[in-house]
This record gives structure tokens, sequence and C-alpha cells, in this order.
């Protein structure tokens, strides 16, 4: 795998290289501009480098996933008496102290102004 996209990145860069510099040869002495298609040329090896890549490693990403999931399974819940405790209170607040310190944040900011 690794062999064919070392080749195909090769073929692609002095294929694109010769066909880049000559087209901006041509470009430039007519128009008399410094772009030397460099901006083409990093759109395209965007598309063709990038966009596979992306594409295994989604790929990779999801066999490995199926793959752990395969072989791997949830223990089933056991609800155990003493880790389900509710002795503490909750760390958010009601709904009327929300809309308390809401209320007392506007004044704040109307204050400021």
């Amino acid at each position: 795998m690794a062999l064919a996209l070392r080749t195909a990145i090769r073929r692609f860069s002095t294929t694109s290289w010769r066909s880049s510099a000559a087209a901006s040869e041509q470009i430039g002495l007519a128009a008399g501009s410094a772009d030397h298609g460099s901006a083409k040329t990093w759109k395209i090896v965007t598309f063709i480098v990038a966009g596979p890549a992306i594409a295994f490693c989604m790929y990779n990403a999801y066999t490995g996933e199926m793959e752990h999931k395969a072989h791997h399974h949830q223990p089933e819940f056991v609800p155990y008496a003493h880790l389900r405790i509710r002795s503490k209170p909750h760390n958010f607040a009601t709904a009327n102290e929300v809309l308390r310190m809401l209320f007392e944040w506007r004044q704040m900011l109307v204050d400021l102004e």
C-alpha cells in the first residue's frame, strides 16, 4: 500500500510540476506576472493527496472500531445499592435560583451602563 502510494505521488509530482511550470512560463511571459502556478498546484495536491488520506483514516478508524465491537462486550449492569447513594444535594441550581441570578445579573449590567 505504501509503495503504491509513494509511486503515485512521485508520478503525480513530476508530471504536475512539469506541466504547471510550462504553463506558468507561458502565462508569465504573456502577462508579465511572477505567479508560477503554485496555487493551482497546491489545490491539486490537496485534492489528490489529502482527500484519499482523510478517506483512508476514516476507513481505518471505522474498521478498528468494528473490530473492537466484535470482541468487546459491555458487562451487564448490576445496580449495587452502595454505589447509588444520593444523599448530597444537586450541584445545579433550581429554577427559582436561576431566575433570581439572571435578574441580579441584568440589574448589575443596567447599573454599569
